[in-house]
């Protein structure tokens, strides 16, 4: 059961989450007429970068190129 809790694809679908949560945060952050400190923006930004990167990193893993 234990397993399950960190399986890549359990793992995969709370990254896909927090990833979706932090566009919504940064989307919101800029509609609103004060905007946040840019250096808080940025780093957003960058922990979103960050979480694609992981994404990107176990949809690769889970779904692996067939040798050409």
């Amino acid at each position: 059961m234990s397993e399950d809790l960190h399986s890549p694809q359990r793992q995969l679908i709370e990254l896909q989450m927090a990833h979706a949560d932090l566009d919504a945060l940064i989307d919101q952050a800029s509609l609103h007429p004060q905007p946040l400190d840019e250096l808080r923006l940025r780093r957003l930004k960058k922990r979103r970068l960050a979480l694609r990167d992981q994404i990107a990193q176990l949809q690769a893993m889970l779904d692996p190129k067939e040798p050409a």
